[in-house]
């Protein structure tokens, strides 16, 4: 019997065509735009990290260093860390559609009200 349940964490972007691929999967993708070194990314992580086990089933929590991927800073016009935004596929667009954003210190609470307003629900424990 394992002592520790092994939880789930966030998905690690490594470029622009992995999150298009994650956001083929149909379900809401969260993405956290951090920096090494910014003290409010530090505190966000254990927020991300907690939605990226209770969203397990129906949303992806996905961590994106800025570094990695300037398309999709680009993209998204991140100019600052964290910048959280909430991307979902319009099938009949056939693209990425941001349905939500914020920057800075963000509560759990709206953080999880925008992955239910997308559709996402939580998982029971």
């Amino acid at each position: 019997m394992a002592l520790f349940k092994r939880r789930p964490k966030p998905v690690s972007l490594e470029s622009y065509r992995h999150l298009e691929e994650l956001v083929d999967s149909g379900k809401p993708v969260l993405v956290d735009f951090y920096q090494h070194g910014c003290g409010p990314c530090q505190v966000m992580d254990g927020i991300v990290n907690e939605l990226a086990e209770e969203f397990n089933e129906s949303a992806i929590v996905v961590k994106a260093n800025v570094r990695n991927v300037p398309e999709a800073l680009d993209t998204f016009k991140v100019r600052s860390t964290p910048t959280f935004v909430l991307l979902t596929k319009k099938p009949e667009a056939n693209k990425l559609t941001q349905r939500w954003r914020a920057s800075g210190l963000v509560k759990k609470d709206v953080l999880t009200k925008s992955l239910i307003s997308a559709g996402a629900s939580p998982s029971d424990a």
